[in-house]
């Protein structure tokens, strides 16, 4: 029956590659199901019921790793939607005839951005630290002023190409984002100034082996720079500058861009569409977050609020009110 259940798995996986699911989703949802085939080793898919996806996923939340940590609300989160997925593809491939996920509900997340948002000076002393006298110096750096200057996410940036830059109209193309959507994210001129060194003096060197690559970032051997080694590259950045007091990666840039531009008014719509969000209550989470003053923005940006009204014109007439009371009664 084992046989059985991973060739459904690997049916499932073909089914979300030509529903163009991402390479991660695909990845995350596959390992959860196999997880669940091998703890569980169903004999047989049919007979499994609403009562028993229930119990597994009280036993999720009692459970404790090997490190003595309990699962996260988003890592059960994920195994349940990887199982309700799953259930979802047996169902509509009439290979079972009761979804036993389908009144099952993911546990509920507060929506809340991690407290390790960088200040000015942090960010200028994180920012600093790649040697610009050498070839790596000046690529890390480049790399740490497009996360902060974009929001962008780690393997976004990793996917970039040479094309996806438009150093003359500063903006970044990001193809087949998060979701495998497609977005324009404007770039500020630091990040502009350093992709431009980087292009025409540094990229050339490290192509060199590599004639053929169209990728933008690029190791010394002319491949792919890798995540592991921006993430490598980050940690050894916060580990210089002191800021080891704060759990610091790249996906810190792209909370504290977004902060940033929440904190100054942005309109959230268009703070939304830079970061990708599909939700806009995602984007609206840094204002809930950040307690942003809210009344202070409206105050500054509505055009009623910039009418003077001259105190006397809105006093009431008391005398007129009486006198038309008395005539009333």
């Amino acid at each position: 029956m084992k046989d059985t259940n991973n060739k459904l798995l690997c049916r499932f996986t073909e089914n979300l590659k030509i529903l163009n699911r991402s390479e991660g989703t695909i990845k995350a949802y596959t390992m959860q199901i196999k997880l669940f085939l091998d703890q569980q080793n169903p004999s047989d898919l049919k007979a499994i019921t609403r009562t028993n996806m229930e119990s597994w996923v009280a036993s999720l939340f009692d459970h404790t790793k090997e490190d003595g940590k309990s699962y996260t609300t988003g890592t059960i989160c994920l195994k349940v939607r990887s199982l309700k997925r799953f259930f979802e593809f047996l169902e509509h491939s009439n290979i079972i005839f009761i979804n036993p996920m389908e009144e099952i509900r993911e546990p509920k997340q507060d929506k809340t951005i991690p407290r390790d948002i960088l200040t000015k000076p942090e960010i200028t002393k994180l920012l600093d630290q790649p040697n610009l006298s050498t070839r790596i110096g000046i690529r890390d750096r480049t790399v740490l002023e497009l996360f902060y200057s974009t929001g962008i996410r780690l393997q976004e940036l990793c996917k970039l190409s040479i094309f996806d830059i438009d150093l003359q109209g500063k903006m970044v193309r990001i193809n087949q984002g998060k979701g495998r959507k497609d977005r324009v994210v404007p770039m500020g001129r630091h990040a502009v100034r350093f992709l431009r060194e980087y292009i025409t003096k540094i990229r050339p060197k490290f192509s060199k082996k590599n004639r053929k690559s169209r990728v933008l970032f690029l190791n010394q051997l002319g491949n792919p720079l890798s995540k592991q080694v921006v993430s490598i590259m980050i940690r050894s950045c916060v580990k210089r500058s002191g800021l080891t007091n704060k759990n610091i990666s790249a996906h810190t840039f792209r909370h504290t861009f977004a902060s940033v531009l929440v904190k100054n008014g942005a309109d959230v719509v268009a703070v939304q569409k830079m970061l990708g969000h599909t939700d806009l209550s995602t984007t609206q989470g840094y204002i809930r977050t950040l307690g942003v003053n809210l009344k202070k923005i409206h105050s500054k940006s509505h055009p009623r609020e910039k009418d003077k009204v001259s105190r006397k014109s809105i006093k009431p007439d008391i005398k007129s009110m009486r006198a038309e009371y008395a005539t009333r009664k």
